[in-house]
């Protein structure tokens, strides 16, 4: 064997983990004012609210409707790829409940466990929900573990920074839902491209909004079906999560993601070596060398616990952290809620757009050079992948402070991404990493050279 209706308050919102560290660190203020880069009218027209006024309850406005429709046969933008499928048409017989952890028990989950063969699963207990505080014996092997919501471990494997500096690899999470639509015309009127991390709940419910999403360039990534903290899961709740999630992609677009985010960036080597055996590079945000996460906290204020405000406070000390970094960053943002995507649309992005000096706004693929092609199963151009693996390396010790990156494509001393700055080194001593690493680049065409 080798070793590797309407959208309401989802669960996932009203039951997020709430002691999941989310350390501040100290940074330099950003030299923009949210008065300076508020967008009203914003794209298509629709008035953001001002700043004070963006809170949990506020008065919602109209949602817009997909500006283009897809024919069944339409060429997407990705070299390879094949032509859209037939109009996806939900049938609840074919699927499972929405916002819930699919059952374990049904022959699409007993197939896609065969992906796992031949791949050694770390022997890790879930965790309880996914925070240190619900599981203390956890948390203190969190190092050993690669345990990224404890302590902010990560491995060669994890794509966690864009390698230039002063690139925004812009991700959305949690999507498509009702104003996600409103975000795809800002984007495209500021000819904008991001990453969109997509629950598979969320997909069979708003196919024609995934279908813009992919057919206007942005990347498509895995981000579970119910949203759930992946190491509180057993090994086929986890494969269950991902393998519907993929196969509603499919059913829609056409193509299979080869890359994925854990829903609270919950992740630990168990769900590395699950992802990876199934074909699915992991990607979490950004963290700086203080130890600062790139959450603009807006799913907060959505959720009531900050106002606009305070999570554009938090912005702006992911802004003053970014121009110290010796590396780009990836930065968390959601297009679940409209209030969401007013701070997108509004704030953040705008703030980003006119900073000084600016920053070069890029899809986390696209950030870190993989070939779109390589992006989907069905056009990727290698043809190593599928790939034999090898996981033992995934224990591999984590020299810093708990913070590490991904692998730099532009650094030729194998350290970190982010590394120089963190003090933080992958050790690819430990035997069989080199072959974790080989084998994402082999199915990634080249992203760790």
């Amino acid at each position: 064997m080798l070793t590797i209706s309407e959208l309401g308050t989802p669960t996932w919102l009203a039951n997020a983990p709430s002691s999941t560290p989310t350390s501040t660190g100290s940074a330099a203020p950003a030299p923009t004012s949210a008065s300076a880069v508020a967008a009203s009218p914003a794209a298509g027209g629709t008035a953001i609210p001002p700043l004070s006024q963006i809170t949990s309850g506020m008065p919602t406005g109209p949602t817009q409707a997909v500006s283009s429709t897809y024919a069944p046969g339409a060429t997407p933008p990705v070299s390879g790829a094949p032509a859209l499928p037939s109009t996806f048409i939900f049938n609840a017989a074919d699927w499972p409940a929405q916002d819930v952890p699919p059952p374990t028990d049904s022959a699409e989950v007993a197939q896609w466990m065969t992906e796992l063969d031949g791949f050694d699963i770390p022997d890790l207990d879930p965790t309880v929900d996914g925070t240190c505080a619900s599981s203390p014996a956890e948390a203190l092997d969190a190092a050993n573990r690669g345990w990224w919501s404890c302590g902010g471990y990560t491995r060669a494997t994890d794509i966690v920074a864009c390698p230039d500096k002063m690139t925004w690899g812009v991700s959305f999470d949690d999507g498509p839902a009702l104003y996600t639509q409103k975000l795809l015309n800002f984007l495209g009127d500021k000819d904008l491209h991001a990453t969109f991390f997509v629950v598979g709940s969320r997909v069979i419910q708003y196919p024609q909004v995934l279908l813009e999403e992919y057919m206007s360039g942005h990347e498509i990534s895995v981000h579970t079906w119910s949203h759930r903290p992946l190491t509180s899961q057993t090994t086929a709740e986890i494969v269950a999560e991902l393998g519907w999630t993929r196969k509603a992609i499919q059913a829609v677009l056409g193509v299979t993601p080869t890359t994925m985010r854990p829903p609270y960036g919950d992740i630990d080597d168990r769900v590395r070596a699950i992802a990876l055996a199934m074909g699915l590079v992991p990607i979490i945000w950004s963290r700086s060398p203080s130890g600062l996460t790139f959450d603009t906290n807006d799913w907060k204020v959505a959720g009531g616990l900050v106002n606009g405000t305070q999570s554009f406070g938090t912005f702006e000390s992911i802004l003053g952290n970014a121009t110290m970094m010796d590396t780009g960053f990836i930065v968390l943002e959601h297009d679940l809620y409209e209030i969401t995507v007013d701070l997108a649309t509004g704030y953040t992005l705008n703030a980003a757009l006119n900073h000084n000096p600016p920053f070069n706004l890029e899809p986390i693929g696209q950030c870190v050079g993989i070939p779109t092609s390589n992006l989907y199963r069905e056009s990727n151009t290698n043809t190593s992948f599928p790939y034999t693996n090898n996981t033992s390396g995934t224990n591999s010790s984590v020299t810093g402070t708990g913070t590490s990156g991904s692998a730099n494509p532009n650094n030729n001393n194998n350290n970190a991404a982010g590394s120089k700055s963190s003090g933080a080194v992958v050790d690819f001593t430990v035997p069989g990493l080199r072959s974790v690493l080989a084998a994402a680049l082999l199915m990634l065409g080249g992203y760790f050279l």
